[in-house]
């Protein structure tokens, strides 16, 4: 792709970022249903809730759903945190992600290989590199520590690490059936559309059609 595009790129996800939004609030409360037909329709089983108690700052009260740029900034939260495992000392720590900058990144890559990609997850995406552990030095060796409930992944930092991949396939359909995305067929498919869901939650005004 040439330079052209790849500025016009840039300048689109500049004016995005700083554009002033009007959703700086939180998002306004869901229009009432009966309960189970509202639960039905966001593919939640019998018994279950159709809010959660947020697990992060950055997540809404929606299962598998991250609240917006602009509000999250307007909100002081600048940089997302997550927990790593080394795989070789099995030592612990949090990585932490500049908002911005790390969304940047994965914005644009997905703006300039959209096509190429064909509703499939690049290599990069389907074996992510991995952070260095602090404690032993190992280089690409520290994995995301999964969380115990899906409910509680932290989708956020795993997108801006661009470290989804780390997910399994199971974990990857619960976000798409919750965020009303296709969830059958391959990994790849399947990460591809969560990539973009992400993008699109975070930036709901780019152009992250599929």
């Amino acid at each position: 792709m040439n330079n052209g595009l790849n500025e016009n790129h840039a300048d689109f996800l500049s004016l995005s970022l700083s554009t002033p939004s009007p959703a700086a609030h939180a998002p306004p409360p869901p229009h009432h249903q009966p309960p189970a037909a509202a639960a039905a329709n966001h593919g939640i089983g019998p018994g279950k809730a159709i809010t959660i108690p947020p697990p992060y700052p950055w997540a809404t009260t929606r299962r598998a759903t991250a609240h917006g740029l602009h509000y999250l900034l307007a909100k002081g939260i600048n940089t997302i945190s997550g927990a790593v495992q080394c795989k070789r000392c099995d030592r612990r720590f949090d990585v932490e992600h500049d908002l911005q900058k790390r969304f940047s990144e994965v914005a644009i890559l997905v703006m300039k290989k959209k096509d190429d990609m064909r509703h499939r997850a690049p290599p990069e995406w389907m074996n992510p590199s991995l952070p260095d552990c602090r404690f032993c030095e190992q280089r690409n060796c520290a994995k995301p520590v999964p969380s115990e409930k899906k409910k509680d992944i932290n989708w956020v930092f795993l997108f801006l690490g661009q470290m989804i991949g780390c997910c399994k396939l199971a974990e990857l359909k619960y976000f798409c059936k919750h965020t009303r995305n296709h969830r059958t067929g391959a990994k790849d498919r399947v990460l591809y559309l969560t990539y973009l869901e992400i993008c699109r939650q975070l930036d709901p005004n780019g152009p992250y059609d599929r």
